[in-house]
């Protein structure tokens, strides 16, 4: 299921059918390429359980100390076995000797079986001891390498974890900022914000420069605002008050006397 949504989430966002933006497409495609790293990050992990544990207990399980131990354990079964044999053949011939007394060559036969027994015996209990040690050494190696193998085992399945962590982690950052892209709210527009003043050419239709009878005179206009209110005290001023803004032509003479009223 996660490998075929992978699939699709990738081709919806290669295609971009949205019409109204990109922004699910982008996620998408995040999407598929997270779920295609942690397949990728899985199928690491299950060739390191395969090459750091099971083939090494495996090998263990088949080599040669084992194989050893199991051989020696075989040859005490079997010679136990054949002195068990051995036992009933001694109780026959002291029966028989009993049975028939003064008989030299059942005793000789009795004694022979009892010296095969005594034999036996013997060396049973020493192959005894060597398999049981053998057995015990197997078993100890065995109890070790499979506790390393565990240990590299969580290890792997740890490591295979945080990687997965991590890459879920990046995956949830990119979706959050889609998210808040989509959701994040327009500038609101200032309805009663004040336009600027048209400039005085286009008003006027007065140009920065004029000709008078064949020659050029450079003529700079600034727009200035208000700062302290004027009051004319003839016909041929102007009335000033605070906020207004009136265009102001440069002129040397008068430009002192401006710069007391207004911010240019």
């Amino acid at each position: 299921i996660g490998t075929k949504l992978s699939e699709d989430s990738r081709k919806y966002g290669a295609e971009n059918t949205c019409t109204s933006g990109s922004t699910l497409s982008r996620a998408s495609l995040s999407y598929g390429r997270a779920r295609a790293q942690m397949e990728k990050e899985q199928g690491n992990l299950l060739k390191a359980l395969g090459t750091q544990v099971a083939e090494p207990l495996r090998a263990m399980v088949m080599g040669a100390p084992l194989e050893d131990a199991r051989h020696l354990a075989q040859r005490y079964d079997r010679m136990r076995q054949e002195a068990e044999a051995q036992a009933i053949e001694v109780s026959k011939r002291q029966a028989k000797v009993r049975e028939t007394p003064g008989i030299s060559e059942n005793v000789m036969k009795m004694e022979a079986a009892e010296s095969k027994l005594q034999d036996l015996k013997s060396n049973m209990a020493m192959l005894g001891k060597e398999a049981a040690a053998a057995m015990a050494a197997v078993e100890a190696q065995q109890q070790r390498l499979t506790l390393q193998r565990l240990i590299a085992m969580v290890e792997a399945e740890r490591s295979y974890h945080q990687r997965v962590l991590l890459i879920l982690d990046q995956l949830e950052g990119e979706m959050v900022t889609e998210r808040q892209r989509i959701e994040a709210p327009s500038s609101p527009t200032v309805e009663n914000a004040m336009p600027p003043p048209p400039p005085y050419e286009e008003v006027n239709g007065i140009y920065a420069s004029q000709t008078h009878n064949g020659s050029s005179d450079s003529m700079n206009y600034f727009l200035g605002e208000v700062m302290f209110t004027y009051q004319a005290v003839s016909d041929v001023e102007l009335s000033l008050s605070v906020g207004d803004y009136v265009v102001v032509r440069k002129v040397y003479n008068v430009l002192r006397f401006i710069l007391h009223y207004l911010k240019i």
